[in-house]
């Protein structure tokens, strides 16, 4: 077989997680499949793309999970707890419905690992750094816009999908799990972009969705494809029906890139499913779809049989590399051989469970239906689209990955290059409205910004004894940026208006402006600057300590609260403001 650039996404927590004592989801079964996959040695042959631990910038943050998922429940995920998991969810009335999905210890996290394979399979894809991109522990097809539901609490594949059509025309996605993928098809039921078809168990089974009438809506009417399939279909009669429908597919709607979700519930002796499909036949279906040559990328799903679930998803990473001809079925020794007994053998065997497809010719008239309905579709809808930047941010604005940069360094210096940009256009700003401010203002010397922030801008100054007079909360300043230096001598304009390029001079209510800056001249020797920080925002300054120039206090104590106080400005009107 010809080869292809495997890409394959593991991070070594995924297997840490537990929904709970007698939950039939284990996480542990993808650290099973990689145990096996690297006992393999099938690791050194891909891209192997593994989250250092600590390194937590590699995972999604919440925002990008609200490219499908509501505000509402990615925030809820983000804080729930299993303390807190009751109340938060009204009693269980929303979010988390039912029994199915529990508020684990660590849920956010273990959602972020899923995802975060997932999208980096799809940037894999579009990058062309890989033909055939891997993530075991994705594949939660159930996962709704705004709560959980089959075991399944972020759709890593909606995520994925979303990804990938920013650089691709049309999406296939193939779903080959026992339960119908209702989570991914509601997601794209209007739209022509994305053609999903799912190969499941409907009638009396969850989700209970996913009729071959079922097709889609509006602009995406026909693609929604659904073949409901009954109990025990066989290796055979599944290749009979899977293959002319992908194929039909595969050359009608000419797809940019193909998903497909792996779900091992459909294998035989599956504890939730219902098919008596062997591992051979569930990898023909990936062997099929890698001889396309198509961009194709690989994700895991249901499975609750750990052993069969971990043999099959190995299995199927050897069919990616094109190696599954080749590979010893005699287990080799591992960390978890026992798990494999009483045979040690890298298979699935099908069971003697009755097939009930063969009922009135059940298999051939749903074929038959399916293969009808697809005539009804447009060839290969377009859809309008610009350039894409071949370059990523990292190389437009000369930054390239070296073996010993880690990519949280990378995000530092990609970050600091764009402040740096952000803030030279900032400055250009205001040097050009300068001109508009009047001519005693126009004498002050101009702002120097340095550091970066959307929430606070800084005013310095140094007094002799080097401490600070903090007019914001100890929170703004810990997410101080953007300082002014070289400070102007008239601190009546608000700095957001300044930052802002207005130039309008900002008074409170509680100033009030008092002699002239000659008078103050007069009145007083030369103080030092001092360093006064302003929260961006504020509706009014709360001073801390403040001091005449040669150090003496001016507010000492809680009975002058009620007093105001007077301060002296740099080289400009002294400013009386009211403590609190």
């Amino acid at each position: 077989m010809s080869k292809r650039r495997v890409a394959y996404y593991y991070d070594p927590d995924i297997g840490s997680y537990s929904y709970g004592l007698g939950h039939p989801m284990k996480p542990f079964r993808m650290r099973l499949t990689h145990n096996l996959v690297s006992a393999y040695d099938m690791l050194p042959k891909m891209d192997v793309i593994v989250r250092i631990p600590i390194l937590a910038s590699r995972l999604p943050n919440p925002l990008q999970m609200t490219r499908f998922h509501s505000d509402e429940y990615v925030d809820f995920l983000h804080r729930v707890t299993p303390e807190t998991a009751q109340d938060m969810s009204g009693g269980g009335s929303r979010f988390l419905t039912g029994e199915d999905n529990p508020a684990f210890e660590g849920l956010f996290e273990f959602c972020s690992i899923s995802a975060g394979g997932s999208l980096a399979a799809a940037d894999r894809i579009n990058s062309g750094m890989a033909d055939i991109a891997i993530n075991w522990a994705g594949g939660l097809h159930h996962a709704k816009k705004g709560e959980a539901s089959g075991f399944c609490y972020v759709n890593d594949i909606v995520l994925g999908i979303l990804e990938l059509l920013r650089f691709h025309t049309r999406v296939l996605y193939i779903d080959i799990d026992c339960h119908h993928g209702d989570g991914v098809e509601e997601a794209f039921y209007t739209t022509d972009r994305v053609l999903t078809c799912s190969f499941h168990k409907q009638k009396d089974y969850f989700p209970g969705t996913g009729k071959v009438e079922d097709r889609g809506l509006g602009k995406g009417f026909g693609y929604s494809v659904n073949v409901p399939l009954l109990n025990g279909v066989t290796d055979d009669e599944y290749k009979s029906v899977f293959e002319p429908v992908i194929q039909y597919l595969l050359g009608w709607y000419q797809p940019d890139v193909v998903v497909l979700q792996c779900g091992a519930d459909s294998l035989s002796g599956d504890k939730l499913g219902c098919f008596n499909i062997s591992m051979n036949g569930h990898a023909d279906c990936v062997r099929f779809l890698r001889a396309t040559n198509i961009p194709l990328v690989l994700l895991g799903g249901g499975g609750y049989t750990t052993r069969n679930v971990s043999s099959v998803w190995t299995y199927e990473t050897a069919c990616a590399l094109g190696i599954d001809r080749d590979i010893d079925l005699n287990l080799p020794y591992n960390e978890y051989l026992e798990w494999y007994g009483p045979r040690y053998r890298l298979e699935v065997q099908p069971s003697n469970m009755t097939d009930d497809n063969n009922h009135r010719n059940y298999l051939e008239i749903t074929k038959q239906t399916v293969l009808e309905a697809l005539r009804d579709l447009p060839f290969a809808p377009s859809v309008g689209s610009h350039a894409v930047p071949r370059n990523t941010v990292a190389q437009e604005i000369g930054l390239t990955r070296d073996n010993d940069l880690e990519e949280d360094e990378l995000d530092v210096q990609i970050r600091r290059r764009v402040h740096e940009a952000l803030r030279s256009r900032e400055a250009a700003s205001y040097e050009e409205d300068e001109g508009e401010v009047d001519s005693s203002e126009s004498e002050e010397p101009p702002y120097t910004l340095a550091g970066s922030s959307r929430n606070m801008y800084q005013t310095t100054y140094q007094d002799e004894s080097d401490e600070d007079v903090d007019i914001s909360s100890d929170d703004d300043q810990e997410q101080s940026g953007f300082q002014h230096t070289n400070a102007p001598p008239n601190l009546s304009r608000r700095p957001s208006a300044i930052h802002r390029g207005r130039g309008r001079p900002f008074q409170h209510p509680q100033q009030q402006y008092h002699g002239t800056r000659a008078a103050v001249a007069a009145t007083r020797a030369p103080s030092p600057p001092k360093r006064l920080f302003f929260s961006h925002g504020a509706s009014a300054p709360v001073i801390r300590r403040p001091r005449l120039w040669d150090g003496t206090p001016i507010y000492d104590g809680p009975a002058n609260r009620s007093h105001p106080f007077r301060m002296s400005g740099v080289d400009g009107p002294d400013i009386v403001m009211a403590a609190g």
